[in-house]
């Protein structure tokens, strides 16, 4: 009965896990539009008085938490594997929102502001759909080369390294494309001087990463109380060091 529970908790952790790092993701995906200026109370250089970032940023971020501990219990593959078919599902979900968005509508006044709110621009959609398959695949592989190295000890450190770096690799892809490489291939929009360029980088990156610096606790947190309530069961699979 014991291990019928463990394992019970231990696929309803991995569910958990995966329903997190999909709904921030289509989160993410609907809110990247919106730029916010989020206020600092000091003036640092290039950023200014408020940091530029993207509506996703906060769901975004979740992102690399669920992947993250999926990582530390399920391994290498599986977290990758996750990742890529979350990949497939942006698909999914742009295919869904622009199929209503081009259905006939009962009421054109309210169409036309779905549309404004959900419809994301081409530019948007190619930069954060590339930098995510970049930084999410990034994310996995440089976790584990860093649970590799110091020998499955030093949790936060594999947390932190591993966001922190895919983060930046996120963040540059993102902008860069979105708002310098599209607007100049696509021909839509125009793109943003490199003044504004570096000043959305420095921004993103810099709340990014204070982020991944607070949410370790709870990296240990759920590793540990998922850890804890499977340990009795053999038949489990947790990372290797694979």
């Amino acid at each position: 009965m014991r291990n019928a529970s463990s394992s019970a908790a231990g696929e309803t952790g991995r569910i958990a896990l995966v329903a997190l790092f999909v709904t921030a993701l289509v989160t993410a995906q609907l809110t990247a539009a919106k730029l916010l200026a989020l206020p600092l109370p000091v003036t640092l250089p290039v950023v200014d008085a408020s940091v530029l970032v993207p509506g996703a940023a906060l769901a975004y971020a979740l992102t690399f938490f669920a992947s993250d501990c999926y990582s530390e219990l399920y391994g290498r593959r599986a977290a990758q594997a996750m990742v890529n078919v979350a990949f497939v599902m942006n698909f999914v979900l742009l295919a869904l929102v622009w199929g209503t968005i081009l259905a006939p509508a009962a009421n054109a006044e309210f169409a036309a502001q779905f549309r404004a709110v959900l419809g994301p621009s081409t530019n948007i959609v190619a930069g954060s759909l590339l930098a995510y398959l970049v930084s999410q695949n990034w994310d996995v592989v440089a976790f584990h080369r860093l649970r590799e190295l110091t020998d499955g000890r030093h949790l936060w450190l594999r947390n932190v390294g591993s966001t922190a770096t895919s983060q930046a690799i996120d963040t540059v892809i993102f902008v860069g494309v979105a708002f310098w490489v599209a607007p100049r291939v696509l021909g839509v929009g125009e793109a943003l001087p490199t003044t504004v360029l570096v000043s959305l980088i420095v921004g993103q990156y810099l709340l990014k990463l204070l982020i991944a610096l607070v949410d370790t606790p709870f990296v240990y947190a759920v590793v540990g109380f998922v850890r804890s309530r499977t340990a009795s069961t053999p038949d489990l699979t947790f990372a290797d060091g694979e």
